[in-house]
């Protein structure tokens, strides 16, 4: 549950629970309060009625007749709120009979009994009589050994605490609605800086903050960031946190920039040199007079600065790839493209079990041509350098929906999983399943990459032992358009 549902569940419920006991209690207390002034009742009249019937019975009748309610209420006029009479006579002969205003009722046979039961547990008891009502009950008996039972009917304070019981009800329930709604609009309140808190990470969380310029300008509304209060102060914290996390990516930026700049210009100012190098080693190499270890020096040096000429290309293309450049966009058919390169990558690996598969119809995209060659090169020459002898490499071009698909697959040992994550890093190397014989310079796959994405797509891979793909997807149309 979410934490208003919790704090009013809480709530509600404590005080739902204090009521009911100040509700018991109450009803209790008055329950109790009002039985004993009613007993009281009871006893003062049943004395005054025993009176009665002791002076009746020894002045008003005749020796030998009947004992009666009956008799006894003809002959005396007693009277008063309404109440229940019963006599037994010392011959066992027993009745009763209710008063009220409207006439006496006579007791049955059947009531007689239900008010025998009752006053044979206790001479201080309650009864209710069938089509009668309840009655406080109290026995006594005259000095002529006459029992005298006398009742109070109890139906004023059953509806007084019915009365009672349903007040209770309803301004409880009364009270918790609007305790339920005053409850949650204060918390509803009081948890809207939270919920600014939430929004505003959410928002500043679906920026993409691991690329390119990054500048953080979500923040939560001062409005709901007051330091002086609990939620309040979250917000001025994330707040606080935003700004040192945006100086810090706008310090980070700066750095990478003029790391990156660093990187062009000083591959920018190496091509000359090795270049040079490069020269002078060829003119030199043509000089017939040179012992065999310095034309085997001269060879080395001119191998190695031809290599180092390749790795500066890669870092300055890669400079150029991150600040936006080098591409060029045009009309690109991919279907021609890939012939073109399984036709070139093949006499480099004879060894290897070559095919494409192409649709019949051109998949053209808009791109620049020579860096979409440059990445199927880079891709097949992943595929050729990093297998045996036998393997099976297929490259083949689809178009799937909006997008252009080309993929290069081999039947090879596969990537170790350890390795996969990082394979397209700069200077990522393989492990020694796909272990490089010809030493490149781990640029490839990032130059690859990099380009992919310059063209609005992006590339993946999936590997296990016999089956490894490496997949490009492109937008037909450049991010531009």
């Amino acid at each position: 549950m979410s934490l208003q549902t919790r704090l009013m569940t809480a709530v509600i419920g404590f005080v739902s629970l204090i009521l009911v006991i100040v509700a018991v209690i109450t009803s209790a207390t008055l329950g109790q309060s009002l039985e004993e002034r009613l007993d009281a009742q009871v006893r003062s009249f049943a004395s005054r009625t025993t009176a009665f019937v002791q002076d009746w019975a020894f002045f008003g009748t005749e020796p030998g007749s009947e004992i009666t309610v009956q008799n006894f209420l003809a002959a005396t006029p007693l009277r008063g709120p309404d109440f229940l009479l019963a006599i037994s006579s010392p011959g066992g002969g027993i009745s009763g009979a209710v008063v009220t205003a409207k006439g006496d009722t006579d007791l049955s046979a059947a009531q007689l009994d239900e008010l025998r039961d009752a006053v044979h547990e206790s001479a201080n008891a309650s009864v209710s009589i069938s089509d009668l009502g309840s009655f406080r009950l109290a026995v006594t008996k005259t000095a002529g050994g006459i029992v005298v039972v006398t009742g109070l009917p109890r139906g004023e304070i059953l509806a007084t605490m019915t009365q009672l019981f349903t007040v209770i009800a309803l301004a409880t329930l009364g009270g918790l609605i609007l305790l339920a709604l005053t409850t949650a609009i204060t918390i509803r309140v009081g948890l809207r800086p939270l919920r600014a808190v939430a929004n505003t990470a959410t928002r500043v969380a679906n920026q993409p903050l691991d690329r390119g310029e990054v500048s953080i300008t979500e923040r939560v509304p001062a409005s709901e960031a007051d330091p002086r209060t609990e939620t309040g102060l979250v917000g001025a914290s994330l707040n606080k946190l935003l700004d040192h996390v945006n100086t810090s990516l706008a310090s980070r930026q700066k750095n990478e920039e003029r790391m990156r700049r660093f990187v062009a210009d000083a591959s920018h100012e190496l091509r000359t040199p090795l270049a040079s190098i490069r020269g002078y080693s060829e003119l030199s190499l043509r000089d017939s007079t040179l012992p065999d270890t310095a034309h085997t020096a001269l060879e080395r040096i001119q191998a190695q600065s031809l290599r180092m000429t390749r790795l500066v290309e890669d870092l300055l293309l890669l400079a150029r790839l991150d600040e936006g450049q080098e591409l060029v966009y045009g009309s690109v058919d991919l279907t021609q493209l890939a012939l073109e390169e399984l036709a070139d990558a093949r006499p480099t690996a004879p060894e290897h079990h070559w095919s494409v598969d192409v649709p019949d119809e051109p998949v053209v995209i808009v791109g620049d041509a020579g860096r979409m060659h440059q990445v199927v090169a880079n891709l097949l020459a992943n595929a050729r350098t990093h297998t045996p002898p036998g393997t099976q490499i297929t490259l083949s071009v689809a178009q799937e929906d909006e997008h252009a698909v080309l993929t290069v697959r081999d039947n090879g040992p596969g990537i170790d999983e350890g390795v996969r994550e990082e394979l397209f890093a700069r200077f990522a190397r393989g492990d020694s399943s796909r272990a490089r014989q010809t030493g490149g310079t781990g640029l490839g796959l990032a130059i690859a990459k990099a380009i992919v994405e310059g063209h609005g797509g992006f590339i993946s891979v999936t590997s296990e032992p016999g089956d490894t793909a490496f997949t490009v997807r492109i937008p037909l149309r450049s991010p531009a358009q």
